[in-house]
């Protein structure tokens, strides 16, 4: 009999044993019976023989045999017990045919417990099997809002389609999220060819993954598989050969730290000059050697800026940079570019042009921004995005919530009915802060001010109709002209017998933040802000201190409500005055701050809830227009990562 096996096994065991003593950790085999009580259970499914990841199996049903093995399944009773015999006669088994016997387990949330079998677990654990053959029964958890049920009841889709085990995620709607990027439709066995080809896939990107030290991150290699192939495209990574699939693992090493710290963000509230200041012109003279190339900085657009207010904001933002730095600096743009479809290759032609910096407009684009970014260290990619949680790129936005306050401030003191009307755009980061900003500022000046939201994206919506049915004549709109439309609703306006009278517009002002971005760039700021021990991703989000956003005010709005807006402008830009500040409850009347605090930046960015004088809600997804699932899927309050 194998009694040096039993030997070395239960030193094993009992080193692991006393270690979790030393932590104050329970050093016995973890029992299903005292993890999960059976009235939180749904159903008990049979899912018949399989076999399944040996890492998996990580406790026992019943506390009968636990206190003989430590927590890592090797025995720790002496040699000279029955046990230590029995063991040692599976060791001699295992050496000589193998152990064929099936175990007995019960599945709960992806973990198994054995029922039968515990010493043929520990033999080939010990053996460093990787699967055990297995029949095995599913406790299924009665469902709830609880993060760990809602994805394990996704997990069960996916393995109904795949019979798969070894993929796990720490975030609801990853698998999901993992099956559409596959091809894996719900409902519909894999093919046996193509789950191949995914198992072969994961298995080299976890091989990669693991060589470098990925066993020490806290979450799934899941987690790490999602974001690679999210990045890199799956058709490309399944024809990934080990040695290319270790090279852009290793590219991508700093996306992977990034989920190791929870997706964390640092935003930059202002700009960064840490230089002197001086000519722009003078950072952008030719070095010697470098001839009279230009800074060359590009601009994609998902639309034309004819057709789009968005795209023609960002459009006069490089006409300004244009007109700003004359002659020492060269500007691209590239229209009509949709995502998922032509994004790589428009960034591969600013690439190609030789550009230094790119500005990518749409939040859509944030992943081929990313794939880009890793491929060409040598440019500078930048997204415009909120709340984006990437390393190799930086993103950028402005903090338009504060003007909106402004705006509200002028329509709670204009309305003479209390109602007013707020068309809002898409539910992504951002936008419910600006809501919210408006409903304050005009409730700061009329407590019994409405804001009747309507939005431009849902299906059917006729925001006009609807106010006109209110009796509204106050309203809130898109932030822009859109050049080719005959409609010329824009900023805060009043309605008057179909006629419209321009009052107040918020502005995006990307020409100053351009400006302010290069400058900050060629200052050496950005070198700077690049340190190699701090993994958070940069988030650029600059608000009215910056002179980014602006409002316009008609000149026949009373002189007191101009000199009343005016004075809150001058204190938010000089950190006087936060508009989210002091008490705040939502529509159910749920304290969201309390008195005395200010909400944190993060918190404003990934607002989710609508303040108690708004009246409407944040559209679902199914409810929005078709078209709508690019933005909502990179930046949406709804459903995010879909």
């Amino acid at each position: 009999m194998s009694v040096q096996d039993y030997m070395s096994a239960s030193k094993i065991g009992k080193r692991a044993y006393h270690a979790c003593v030393n932590k104050g950790r329970y050093p016995y085999l973890p029992v299903l019976e005292n993890i999960v009580d059976e009235s939180d259970i749904e159903a008990e499914v049979s899912l018949g023989i399989d076999q399944i990841p040996l890492r998996l199996v990580v406790g026992t049903c019943n506390a009968g045999r636990t206190n003989a093995f430590a927590d890592n399944f090797m025995p720790i009773l002496d040699w000279g017990t029955e046990f230590s015999a029995k063991w040692a006669s599976l060791s001699d088994s295992q050496k000589n045919e193998g152990i064929r016997d099936p175990i007995k387990v019960y599945e709960y949330m992806n973990k198994f417990y054995v029922l039968e079998g515990n010493k043929r677990v520990s033999v080939l654990k010990y053996f460093k099997a990787v699967t055990v053959n297995a029949e095995v029964i599913r406790k299924v958890p009665k469902y709830s809002e609880d993060p760990d049920v809602k994805i394990y009841y996704e997990f069960m889709e996916f393995y109904k389609c795949t019979k798969l085990n070894d993929i796990y995620f720490s975030n609801v709607g990853s698998f999901p999220t993992l099956m559409k990027l596959v091809g894996i439709k719900k409902g519909e066995n894999m093919d046996e060819d193509a789950k191949k080809d995914f198992v072969s896939c994961f298995l080299s990107f976890k091989n990669a993954y693991d060589a470098r030290g990925g066993e020490r991150f806290d979450y799934p290699a899941g987690d790490a598989f999602l974001r690679f192939i999210h990045i890199h495209g799956y058709e490309h990574v399944k024809d990934m050969l080990p040695s290319e699939m270790a090279k852009n693992v290793a590219k991508t090493w700093a996306e992977f730290e990034l989920l190791s710290e929870n997706n964390a963000v640092e935003l930059r509230m202002d700009p960064t000059l840490n230089e002197p200041k001086k000519n722009i012109l003078s950072y952008l003279l030719p070095k010697p050697g470098n001839g009279n190339r230009k800074l060359k900085v590009g601009f994609i657009y998902e639309n034309t800026p004819q057709d789009s207010d968005w795209c023609y904001t960002h459009e006069l933002g490089r006409q300004y940079i244009d007109d700003t730095f004359g002659d020492q600096i060269e500007t691209l743009s590239i229209t009509n570019v949709k995502p998922d479809k032509d994004d790589v290759a428009a960034i591969e032609m600013m690439v190609k042009n030789k550009a230094d910096l790119v500005f990518v407009t749409s939040p859509s684009m944030i992943m081929a921004s990313l794939k880009e970014a890793i491929a060409h260290p040598e440019v500078k990619i930048l997204n415009c995005s909120l709340n984006t949680s990437h390393k190799y790129i930086r993103t950028y936005y402005a903090r338009m919530y504060e003007a909106k306050f402004l705006t509200g401030l002028i329509a709670g003191a204009l309305t003479d009915n209390d109602k007013i009307g707020y068309v809002a755009g898409y539910p992504v980061y951002g936008v419910t802060a600006n809501i919210n900003a408006f409903a304050l500022g005009a409730k700061f000046v009329n407590p019994r001010a409405k804001i009747y939201l309507e939005w431009s994206s849902v299906k059917n919506s006729n925001p006009a109709e609807a106010f006109k049915r209110e009796g509204i004549r106050y309203v809130s709109d898109q932030d822009m002209i859109t050049p080719t439309s005959t409609a010329r609703r824009f900023g805060l306006y009043s309605i008057d017998d179909e006629t419209t009278q321009h009052i107040a517009m918020p502005m995006w002002h990307w020409g100053a933040f351009y400006e302010k971005l290069i400058q900050s760039i060629l200052s050496g700021s950005w070198n700077r802000e690049q340190d190699a021990d701090n993994v958070k991703a940069l988030n650029y989000w600059w608000g009215l201190s910056a002179d980014v956003v602006d409002l316009i005010m008609s000149t026949k709005l009373p002189v007191e409500t101009q000199r009343m807006v005016t004075t809150f402008k001058e204190m938010i830009s000089k950190d006087l005055f936060e508009p989210f500040a002091d008490e705040l409850k939502d529509q159910k009347g749920k304290v969201r701050n309390q008195k005395g605090r200010d909400l944190t930046p993060e918190q404003i960015i990934t607002m989710d809830w609508l303040l108690d004088n708004v009246i409407g809600k944040i559209p679902e997804l199914e409810e929005l227009e078709e078209g709508c699932e690019p933005i909502v899927k990179a930046q949406g309050i709804i459903h995010h990562g879909l």
